[in-house]
């Protein structure tokens, strides 16, 4: 259903023939920037009276009745629709009729412009056309504008279908017409300053009265239509109910229709003709997706083709009636002429505006919230027009986000001069489109240049080939797609072999969120070797994910190609695979291991995943020795202190070596480094300062974080949760201000001299924000979860689906947190000696 009727939008198609354009020009019409939503019905319809009432109230009989009433709109709506488009076309083939006369007429004399043959040649079977559809448009135009429930007019379409056979005459025709108009184009002045500015009168209604077209792109017009009278026939089908008496005839129409495009198809493709390389090779799709391209300083979503020769940069017009949705062609290079800037090359390509990290966690937050709220709607059987905003809703935040998270350069350049920038967020994807690109340029390629009928005819063909049909976000998805994982996935990346020659080796991973792919963990490079051997764990968090991506890279050392800018990756991809996230295969408890087979490389891994509830729970230790899962005043009443331990130590060493980390506390360390730092903390072992001066710094936070994840209750307690919720949701700042200092001092004392430690800490980490990127707020995202969550048995009152609580509940939590790291320094006895003033009780 890529339409949107109502004929008040009409503009006039193939009236805004586009001129020949210099390559990478950008002077193209300006559409929208905004995604098309679902199919509306035209604003002017509905006040007319013509629309469906949005509610319709109970004097209209049975819902049954309502629906074929509905229909019967929506067929009108179409009919209205198809007519006009009609009266466009009738219009256009006349205009390509009005020359023939005086052609003919100088044929027979001393000084003909053309010859009988070439008039015969270019024109075939024009005027049966026009006469056909002339006799269908005076029948139909009557019926749709007396328009009454019982009107029928199948026998037109069927009609008008049994005459396709005068469409085979010139399909066959078509080639030899161009070809011939091309020539004499070519070699008479007169002919071609007639077959350029050809004139269509408007609409009826239109302002315009005419429009200057070329004969190229008239000639098109006819093989253009026969796909739009099937289109039509779709719809009126869909709309009509079946024991309506055109039902049958329109089913007829539209069986004819389809068997005569499938066998024109074979013909006149245009993956095949409109459409060949300059040596006269048939020009093919071979991959298509949708890239950010960071265009005059601003992100714009494109649909990208890739064709035997060229590389077409497209996107999706505004559609008005009854027309199928088209492509704008923004600007293509051909493959001959196409080279991919190294690094430092491209220095004087723009700078790319990243976008911070927690404006996207907030934005994604905002999108879980929303999901959460359309199951609660499905579940309470709510109104659909609910449903319906809050899916338009997260389709604008989705797009938002996959228009605002790509920061991956992949830079496109054109020999003759101008350089394209598109940005994405996986470099596997990068790599796709590069070794598709590269595979094409190892033929032998000519350069050229697109005429306008060639530019158009291809990207006219870019709606019927594409294999990317919808925007790559969740809300696009069917109900009853899978919706991906959403938890934790434990990924044990063993090793790797089948490297022809020693080199410094690292992988990463991707997972899908959202939509798109993004990078989400990196083993450390193995140095100097064909077999590495990593053996390191990851903890990767799944947000509806289906995918998990391996690549192997070789390390580059060579300062040369670092480039300044922080995005660009430069080492070089030695493999990558990926394999489907099967929720029944993954869900065991036991590890599950794999192989990815990649260019001859193979990578060995493990895993295994939690969903998301059973992350959620905090465990207490069964062993009241230790420090990990055991109660922090136990904890600190054995170690005589006001801070465990454990706290003070990873703290320390962050502040000395970690605080100008890039990443720091968000970035996963090594899973198997946290656990060995996990049981040297356990054990009280007396190595602990030597090990931890050597540990990878984040595998260092990465244990702080687990501690704190790990207590058998959370450190701000699960009997203050409910009013930490309550607080935080308050209005006044006063009120606020004196409920959240209120809610600290009704805190344990450990609990609180531990929290206002790693508060401060924060705060210091937070200061070096331009070098280690993290803002108080994405502090506070990593760390609000983990210090409020509540344990299992406070969980369970109010859990219900596990990505609902988490989304609703992780924001507040978050807010939690962030209001107390933005608020001025709080110290212990400050706190202590105001308790005078507030006598309320939690």
């Amino acid at each position: 259903a890529d339409f949107n009727y109502g004929a008040d939008e009409y503009d006039a198609e193939g009236n805004e023939e586009p001129k020949a354009l210099p390559e990478g020009s950008e002077t193209m019409p300006y559409i929208d920037e905004s995604p098309t939503m679902s199919p509306q019905l035209s604003a002017r319809g509905q006040e007319s009276g013509d629309g469906v009432s949005p509610t319709p109230t109970d004097g209209l009989g049975t819902g049954g009745e309502r629906e074929a009433g509905k229909g019967l709109e929506m067929r009108k709506l179409v009919l209205s629709g198809f007519l006009a488009s009609e009266e466009i076309y009738i219009n256009q083939l006349e205009a390509l009729l009005l020359p023939m006369k005086p052609l003919k007429a100088t044929a027979t004399t001393s000084q003909p412009v053309l010859t009988l043959q070439q008039i015969e040649t270019i024109f075939y079977k024009i005027q049966d056309i026009y006469e056909i559809h002339k006799e269908f448009y005076d029948s139909l135009c009557p019926k749709v504008q007396q328009w009454d429930s019982n009107v029928t007019m199948g026998h037109l379409f069927q009609k008008l279908a049994s005459q396709l056979g005068v469409y085979k005459a010139f399909v066959d025709n078509y080639k030899i017409a161009l070809e011939t108009a091309e020539k004499c184009s070519q070699s008479n002045y007169q002919f071609q300053k007639i077959s350029e500015e050809l004139k269509v009168k408007g609409p009826k209604d239109s302002k315009e009265s005419h429009t200057s077209v070329t004969m190229e792109a008239l000639l098109y017009k006819p093989i253009d239509r026969v796909t739009r009278s099937t289109l039509v026939l779709h719809d009126l089908l869909k709309h009509t109910p079946a024991d309506h008496p055109d039902y049958p005839l329109l089913q007829d129409a539209l069986r004819i229709s389809q068997n005569f495009l499938s066998s024109i198809n074979e013909d006149i493709d245009p993956r095949r003709t409109a459409v060949t390389t300059p040596k006269g090779e048939t020009r093919q799709l071979v991959k298509d997706g949708f890239l950010v391209e960071l265009s005059e300083g601003s992100r714009k979503l494109r649909h990208v083709f890739l064709f035997t020769d060229v590389l077409l940069c497209a996107k999706l017009k505004k559609t008005a009636v009854g027309k199928h949705q088209q492509y704008d062609c923004k600007w293509y290079v051909p493959l001959a002429d196409l080279v991919f800037p190294s690094p430092e090359e491209s220095e004087h390509c723009p700078q790319v505006h990243v976008i911070p990290d927690h404006e996207l966690e907030d934005m994604k937050m905002k999108i879980s919230a929303i999901k959460s709220e359309v199951q609660k709607e499905k579940a309470n059987k709510g109104q659909s027009r609910a449903i319906e905003r809050l899916k338009k809703k997260m389709f604008e935040n989705e797009f938002w986000l996959l228009l605002n998270s790509p920061a991956i350069p992949f830079r496109i350049h054109n020999r003759n001069g101008k350089s394209y920038l598109f940005l994405l967020s996986s470099d596997y994807e990068r790599s796709e489109w590069r070794e598709a690109i590269q595979r094409l340029q190892k033929k032998d390629l000519q350069a050229f240049v697109l005429s306008s009928v060639e530019l158009q005819v291809l990207t006219g063909s870019c709606f019927k080939l594409r294999t990317v049909h919808n925007i790559p976000v969740t809300s696009n998805k069917d109900d009853d797609e899978s919706p991906g994982l959403y938890g934790f996935l434990h990924v044990i990346v063993h090793s790797a072999k089948g490297f022809k020659q020693s080199a410094n080796l690292y992988c990463t991973l991707e997972v899908d969120s959202f939509g798109y792919f993004v990078s989400k963990a990196k083993t450390r490079v193995f140095r100097d070797t064909t077999e590495p051997q990593w053996n390191e764990e990851f903890e990767i968090e799944l947000e509806g994910s289906q995918s998990l991506r391996i690549l192997c890279y070789e390390k580059c050392y060579d300062k040369t190609k670092l480039n300044k800018d922080n995005n660009e990756i430069v080492d070089k991809i030695m493999g990558k695979g990926q394999i489907q996230l099967d929720p029944q295969a993954v869900q065991t408890k036991n590890w599950h291991m794999d192989v990815i087979e990649m260019n001859g490389i193979k990578v060995e891994f493990s895993m295994k995943f939690t969903s998301r509830d059973m992350s959620l729970k905090r465990t207490p230790s069964k062993k009241q020795t230790g420090v990990f899962g055991v109660k922090i005043s136990v904890v600190t009443k054995r170690e005589r202190s006001k801070v465990p331990y454990i706290v003070r130590q990873c703290i320390e060493e962050v502040e000395k070596r970690g605080i100008e980390e890039v990443g720091i506390y968000r970035i996963s360390g090594v899973a198997t480094d946290i656990q060995a730092l996990k049981a040297v903390f356990d054990a009280n072992n007396k190595d602990i300062l030597v090990m931890l001066s050597d540990m990878d710094i984040n595998a260092i936070a990465g244990t702080l974080k687990l501690y704190f994840r790990e207590l058998p209750e959370p450190l701000l307690t699960d009997r203050l949760y409910p009013a930490f919720m309550e607080g935080i949701a308050l209005s006044d700042p006063a009120a606020k201000e004196n409920c959240m200092m209120h809610l600290l001092r009704s805190l344990p004392d450990p609990n609180l001299i531990t929290f206002l430690f790693l508060l401060e800490h924060l705060k210091r980490v937070a200061e070096k924000e331009p070098i280690n990127k993290m803002s108080l707020h994405n502090l506070a995202t990593v760390f609000g979860p983990t210090l409020l969550r509540p344990s299992e048995g406070e969980s369970k009152a109010h859990l219900t689906l596990a990505s609902d609580i988490w989304s609703h509940d992780v924001m507040a939590q978050v807010q939690v947190l962030l209001y107390y790291l933005q608020h001025p320094p709080i110290s212990f006895s400050e706190l202590k000696r105001n308790t005078l003033y507030f006598s309320t009780d939690v």
